[in-house]
C-alpha cells in the first residue's frame, strides 16, 4: 500500500489519477481548491481516503503547513502528484498585469510553495516519486497562450535543478516533469478539439506509470515529444510564418 498526496486533487485528471490509487488499495490525501468537489471525491473513493484539505492555494505561506498536515495525516509519504494549474485567458492577461500575475502564480509560484517543502520531505526521508504536470505549452512561446506557457517553462525549468540537485539519490527519489499536451477535459471545454487532444483516462494510467518507472522528464501523451523536438529547433523567424503554431 502506497501513501500518495495529491495537490489539486479535483482536476479531473488528477481525480482519475486518484481513482486509479484507490482501485489499488492506496492511502489518499487529497488536498484541492474547490471545497465541494474535493467532498464528493472524498465520499465516491471511500475507506482510502485518510484526509481531506480545501484550500486556497493563492495563500502561498500557509501551503507548507498545509503539506505537513498531509504528510502527518498519512504517516510519511511515497508519492505526491501535484495537478493543479489554469489557463487564463491570453488575451486578458497582454492587458492585465493582474490577470497575467495571477496565471503566473497559480501555473508556477503556487506550485513552488508546495514543492520546497516536499522535496525537502522526500530527500530527509531518502524515497518516493514526485510528479508534477507541466505542460508542451512551455516548450515554446506561442501567442495563443504564451501567458500560461511561459509559467509551465519556469516549472519544467525548476524541476531540473531540482533533479540535478537530488541526482545522487535519483534512483531512490524520482523528481518527474509531466509535459502534457491538450487533454479533453473541463479546462478545456471551450476549445475547438481535434485528434492531438488524449482522453484523461488514458493521461492518468500514463502518470501512474511515471511514479515507478520510466523516464524523468516525459511528454504525455509520447507523440508530443517529437512534435515538440521539431517545434523548439525551429528558427523564430521560420516559426513565426506556420500560423497553425505561431497564430492565435
Amino acid at each position: 500500500m502506497a501513501r500518495v498526496l495529491i495537490i489539486g486533487a479535483t482536476s479531473a485528471i488528477a481525480a482519475e489519477v486518484a481513482r486509479l490509487h484507490a482501485a489499488r488499495g492506496d492511502a489518499l490525501f487529497l488536498l484541492g481548491r474547490n471545497d465541494a468537489a474535493l467532498r464528493a471525491l472524498g465520499e465516491e473513493l471511500g475507506p482510502r481516503v485518510v484526509g481531506l484539505l480545501a484550500a486556497d492555494f493563492g495563500d502561498m505561506k500557509e501551503n507548507g503547513e498545509r503539506v505537513e498536515r498531509a504528510l502527518a495525516a498519512l504517516g510519511g509519504v511515497d508519492v505526491v502528484l501535484v495537478a493543479h494549474g489554469w489557463l487564463g485567458d491570453q488575451l486578458t492577461s497582454e492587458r492585465s498585469f493582474e490577470h497575467a500575475a495571477d496565471v503566473i502564480a497559480t501555473n508556477f509560484t503556487s506550485a513552488v510553495s508546495f514543492l520546497v517543502p516536499i522535496v525537502n520531505a522526500l530527500e530527509s526521508q531518502g524515497r518516493g516519486s514526485l510528479v508534477v504536470l507541466s505542460s508542451v505549452a512551455g516548450d515554446r512561446g506561442r501567442p495563443r497562450n504564451y501567458t500560461y506557457g511561459a509559467a509551465k517553462g519556469a516549472l519544467s525549468l525548476y524541476l531540473q535543478g531540482v533533479r540535478s540537485r537530488l541526482y545522487k539519490t535519483a534512483d531512490a527519489v524520482r523528481i518527474v516533469t509531466v509535459r502534457l499536451g491538450p487533454v479533453d477535459t473541463p479546462m478545456t471545454k471551450d476549445h475547438e478539439k481535434n485528434i492531438f487532444f488524449a482522453d484523461r483516462g488514458d493521461v492518468a494510467r500514463g502518470i501512474l506509470r511515471c511514479e515507478e518507472r520510466g523516464p524523468l522528464d516525459i511528454y504525455l501523451p509520447w507523440y508530443w515529444q517529437p512534435i515538440m523536438a521539431a517545434v523548439r529547433t525551429l528558427p523564430e523567424r521560420v516559426f513565426q510564418r506556420f500560423q497553425f503554431l505561431a497564430g492565435r
